[in-house]
Protein backbone atom coordinates (compact mmCIF):
# COMPACT_ATOMS: atom_id res chain seq x y z
CA UNK A 1 0.00 0.00 0.00
CA UNK A 2 1.42 3.37 -1.03
CA UNK A 3 1.58 6.46 1.07
CA UNK A 4 -0.24 9.71 0.41
CA UNK A 5 0.98 13.11 1.47
CA UNK A 6 -1.22 14.93 3.95
CA UNK A 7 -0.93 18.59 4.92
CA UNK A 8 -1.76 19.20 8.58
CA UNK A 9 -1.93 22.40 10.54
CA UNK A 10 -1.01 22.13 14.22
CA UNK A 11 -0.25 24.59 16.97
CA UNK A 12 3.50 25.31 16.77
CA UNK A 13 4.01 25.17 20.55
CA UNK A 14 2.34 21.76 20.68
CA UNK A 15 4.53 20.47 17.86
CA UNK A 16 7.67 21.89 19.49
CA UNK A 17 6.80 20.19 22.79
CA UNK A 18 6.17 16.86 21.05
CA UNK A 19 9.48 17.09 19.22
CA UNK A 20 11.31 18.02 22.43
CA UNK A 21 9.94 14.81 23.96
CA UNK A 22 11.00 12.78 20.89
CA UNK A 23 7.41 11.96 19.98
CA UNK A 24 7.08 10.73 16.40
CA UNK A 25 4.07 12.80 15.37
CA UNK A 26 3.67 11.02 12.03
CA UNK A 27 3.65 7.56 13.64
CA UNK A 28 1.30 8.74 16.39
CA UNK A 29 -1.09 10.17 13.82
CA UNK A 30 -1.15 6.93 11.85
CA UNK A 31 -1.59 4.86 15.02
CA UNK A 32 -4.41 7.08 16.27
CA UNK A 33 -6.21 7.00 12.93
CA UNK A 34 -5.95 3.20 12.80
CA UNK A 35 -7.36 2.97 16.31
CA UNK A 36 -10.33 5.20 15.50
CA UNK A 37 -11.03 3.25 12.31
CA UNK A 38 -10.86 -0.07 14.19
CA UNK A 39 -13.35 1.24 16.75
CA UNK A 40 -15.68 2.55 14.03
CA UNK A 41 -15.53 -0.76 12.14
CA UNK A 42 -16.36 -2.61 15.36
CA UNK A 43 -19.22 -0.23 16.06
CA UNK A 44 -17.52 1.11 19.17
CA UNK A 45 -17.33 4.87 19.19
CA UNK A 46 -15.21 6.22 22.05
CA UNK A 47 -16.94 8.93 24.06
CA UNK A 48 -14.42 11.49 25.33
CA UNK A 49 -16.83 12.70 28.02
CA UNK A 50 -17.23 9.17 29.38
CA UNK A 51 -13.46 8.68 29.33
CA UNK A 52 -12.91 11.89 31.29
CA UNK A 53 -15.64 10.91 33.77
CA UNK A 54 -14.10 7.44 34.25
CA UNK A 55 -10.65 8.93 34.78
CA UNK A 56 -12.04 11.40 37.30
CA UNK A 57 -13.98 8.73 39.19
CA UNK A 58 -10.93 6.48 39.30
CA UNK A 59 -8.25 9.11 39.87
CA UNK A 60 -7.48 7.91 43.40
CA UNK A 61 -7.06 4.27 42.33
CA UNK A 62 -4.92 5.30 39.36
CA UNK A 63 -2.68 7.41 41.59
CA UNK A 64 -2.33 4.54 44.10
CA UNK A 65 -1.48 2.12 41.30
CA UNK A 66 1.17 4.45 39.88
CA UNK A 67 2.61 4.95 43.37
CA UNK A 68 2.83 1.18 43.91
CA UNK A 69 4.67 0.76 40.61
CA UNK A 70 7.05 3.59 41.52
CA UNK A 71 7.82 1.89 44.84
CA UNK A 72 7.86 -1.77 43.81
CA UNK A 73 8.20 -1.84 40.03
CA UNK A 74 6.07 -3.77 37.57
CA UNK A 75 4.96 -7.29 38.50
CA UNK A 76 7.32 -9.86 37.00
CA UNK A 77 9.93 -7.26 36.10
CA UNK A 78 12.56 -9.27 37.98
CA UNK A 79 12.01 -12.37 35.84
CA UNK A 80 11.49 -10.98 32.37
CA UNK A 81 14.32 -11.39 29.88
CA UNK A 82 13.69 -8.45 27.60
Amino acid sequence: MGKAELRLEIDQALLDEARALNIDVEALTVESLRSVLDHKRAGVVPDPDKARQWASENAEAIALHRDRIDRHGVFGEDVRTW
